[in-house]
């Protein structure tokens, strides 16, 4: 059974073989869907991704999505529906705001998405009782929701703006 799949500099590398990907410019790659219950973790860090597709929801069993340093502006509206998912990392995209779907992420421990160009925050982000760390830092946020409160689990907060404290 594969536990994690890895895309980065257009490597592909599943269980012990490696095969070259020529991923054209900003696609995200078929053949990470066609691996659905299979892939726990999937990192296409620095792809030059500009969408991540409705159907990444085939990858219930994904614990950990690292989508870093790509193009990508919004994510997808059925987000939601990657139960298993504990670690999300979107940091250095271009994301101006995040789903309401994201508090029905139950099981999301560690969401970082700094240095993107967020101006708020979902209310349903108080439904994401596991979260232990928050990273929003140098976005565009003035304020956090009050429901940031019900996050009981949260232990770290980075909110920082260059430097600087919210």
């Amino acid at each position: 059974m594969i536990r994690s799949f890895s895309i980065s500099f257009c490597t592909l590398s599943k269980s012990f073989r490696s095969h070259q990907l020529f991923l054209p410019q900003k696609a995200f790659p078929d053949e990470v869907l066609d691996l659905d219950k299979a892939v726990r973790t999937l990192d296409l860090t620095h792809n030059k991704l500009v969408d991540i597709p409705m159907e990444i929801s085939k990858l219930i069993n994904l614990q950990r999505l690292v989508l870093a340093d790509n193009l990508i502006e919004r994510l997808p509206m059925n987000l939601g529906k990657l139960q298993s998912l504990k670690a999300m990392t979107l940091d250095g995209n271009r994301i101006a705001s995040l789903p309401d779907e994201l508090g029905q992420l139950v099981r999301l421990e560690r969401l970082s998405i700094s240095d993107n160009i967020l101006t708020c925050l979902p209310e349903t982000i108080g439904s994401l009782r596991n979260l232990s760390l928050l990273n929003v830092s140098n976005n565009k946020l003035k304020t956090l929701p009050e429901s940031i409160g019900s996050c009981f689990s949260l232990e770290e907060l980075q909110a920082n703006v260059a430097g600087n404290s919210m």
